[in-house]
C-alpha cells in the first residue's frame, strides 16, 4: 500500500482494445473492458482512475455496506452501487473485478469472482495465508481467467531498465542487494488504521503491506538468480497500543537473506520512519557496476562503477525496449506512481483481450510474496534461519 520534443517514438503499455474482443477464457464480450470495484477507500480511487486511463469503463462498485457503497460510488462517479459484494461478483455487466477491500477479505472475494467467471485484479497481500494463496492460484488456472496483483513498482521505466542491464550482464555477477521501504504514516500511537488489527489485516502488517512490494521488486529485477532461498529476520512493534487497543502486528522488520544465485542482502521495512512518506529503495552491487533505484525519484537510475558513476535519466531513445515501452511521454515530462499503476492496469486488460504483456505480476507472484512473508514471521518468532519454499 502507498500513502496517501525530440524524443524517439515510444509504445504505450497495452491498452484496452476498442473492438469486439474475446476474453482469455474464450467468452465473447463488448470490446471495452467493464470493471467492478470492491472497496471504497484510497486504493479503490487509485484503481478507478487507472482503469479509466487504460480505456475501461467502471460500471459497478460494492463495499462493506450498501450505504458505504453508495457513498463511494457517488464519489468515484460510478453509476451502479451494489448492495453486496455477491451482487457485484454475479453482475453480468462486469468483466474484471478489482478487489480493494481489507486484506482478510481478499481471498474469499477473489475466489468468488473467479468462480463467477470474472478476471480479477486483487490488491496485495493476495491472501493472509499461503494455503489461501495456493487455492487462488489453482482457481485462476482452472477458470482460465487473468488474475493479477498490483505490484506496480515493476512498471517504472527505470526499474525495467535496471532489470534489462542485469539480464544483459552489464552489472556482472550480482554480489549483494540492499533494499528498504520506509513510511511514517503510523508513527504516533494515536495513528490507527484497520491494517493494525490482525483480524482485518492479517498476521503481518508492515512486511505484508509494503515489504511484499520490496521483495517482488527485488526478485523481478534480479530474475531467477535473485530469488530468496534463505533468510533470518527480526521485527518490532513500537506501539503496543493504538487508540487504546492492543497491537499484535509489526511496525518494522529487518531481514538478512541469501539468493539462489549466491548473493547476500538486507531488507528493512518501517511504517514509523519520520519524514519518509513512500521511500522504496533498491541497491544492487555486481562485480562490474552497481544500480540504485528510488521510487521517490523514479525518473533516474544511479549507475556506479569503480571508475566513474552516472545518473541515467529516463529517455526512451537510450533505454532498453521494455523500459522504452513504459516511457509514454517524452523525456523531461515526469512519470510517477500514478503512471506506473495505469500501465499495470493497461497490461491486465491487454491480457484479458488475449495479449501477453511482459512482466505482468500474477497470482503466482502474489503467492510468492505470502510465502516470503511467512518466512519472515517464522524466522523472527524462532530467532533462526528459515528456508523459503
Amino acid at each position: 500500500m502507498t500513502r496517501p520534443g525530440g524524443a524517439a517514438p515510444v509504445v504505450t503499455a497495452g491498452a484496452a482494445r476498442p473492438a469486439a474482443a474475446v476474453g482469455a477464457g474464450g467468452t465473447s464480450r463488448p470490446g471495452r473492458v467493464r470493471v467492478g470495484i470492491v472497496g471504497g477507500g484510497f486504493m479503490a480511487r487509485v484503481h478507478a482512475a487507472a482503469a479509466r486511463t487504460a480505456g475501461a469503463e467502471v460500471v459497478a462498485l460494492a463495499s462493506s455496506t450498501p450505504e458505504s457503497a453508495a457513498r463511494a460510488a457517488a464519489s468515484l462517479r460510478v453509476a451502479r452501487a451494489h448492495a453486496s459484494v455477491a451482487d457485484l461478483v454475479d453482475d453480468p455487466a462486469v468483466d474484471v473485478v478489482h478487489v480493494c477491500s481489507p486484506n482478510a477479505s481478499h481471498a474469499p472475494v477473489a475466489l468468488a469472482a473467479l468462480r463467477a467467471g470474472k478476471h480479477v485484479v486483487c490488491e496485495k497481500p493476495l491472501a493472509t495465508t499461503s494455503q489461501e494463496g495456493e487455492a487462488l492460484v489453482a482457481a485462476a488456472s482452472a477458470a482460465g481467467r487473468v488474475a493479477a496483483v498490483p505490484f506496480v513498482y515493476r512498471y517504472h521505466a527505470m526499474v525495467r531498465e535496471a532489470r534489462a542491464r542485469i539480464a544483459r550482464g552489464d552489472t556482472g555477477r550480482v554480489l549483494s542487494v540492499r533494499g528498504s521501504y520506509l513510511q511514517d504514516w503510523l508513527l504516533e500511537s494515536d495513528d490507527v488504521d484497520w491494517r493494525v488489527d490482525s483480524a482485518a489485516g492479517g498476521p503481518s502488517r508492515a512486511f505484508a503491506d509494503i515489504g511484499s512490494h520490496l521483495v517482488d521488486l527485488l526478485e523481478f529485477v534480479l530474475g531467477d538468480a535473485g530469488r530468496l532461498v534463505r533468510l533470518s529476520s527480526t521485527t518490532t512493534t513500537v506501539h503496543r497500543e493504538r487508540g487504546g487497543r492492543p497491537v499484535d502486528t509489526e511496525d518494522e522488520a529487518a531481514v538478512v537473506f541469501e539468493t539462489a544465485g549466491g548473493a547476500i542482502g538486507t531488507l528493512f521495512v518501517s511504517q514509523v520512519a519520520p519524514g519518509r512518506k513512500n521511500r522504496l529503495l533498491l541497491d544492487v552491487a555486481g562485480t562490474v557496476e552497481s544500480l540504485e533505484f528510488s521510487q521517490e525519484e523514479p525518473e533516474t537510475l544511479w549507475v556506479g562503477r569503480r571508475r566513474g558513476t552516472e545518473v541515467l535519466a529516463r529517455d526512451a531513445a537510450a533505454l532498453s525496449p521494455d523500459a522504452a515501452r513504459l516511457s509514454i511521454v517524452p523525456a523531461g515530462h515526469p512519470l510517477g506512481y500514478v503512471d506506473a499503476f495505469a500501465a499495470f492496469v493497461a497490461d491486465v486488460y491487454d491480457a484479458v483481450d488475449g495479449g501477453t504483456p511482459e512482466g505482468l505480476p500474477t497470482f503466482d507472484d502474489g503467492l510468492r510474496a505470502i510465502r516470503v512473508t511467512e518466512g519472515v514471521l517464522a524466522a523472527a518468532a524462532g530467532r533462526r534461519w528459515v528456508d523459503v519454499p
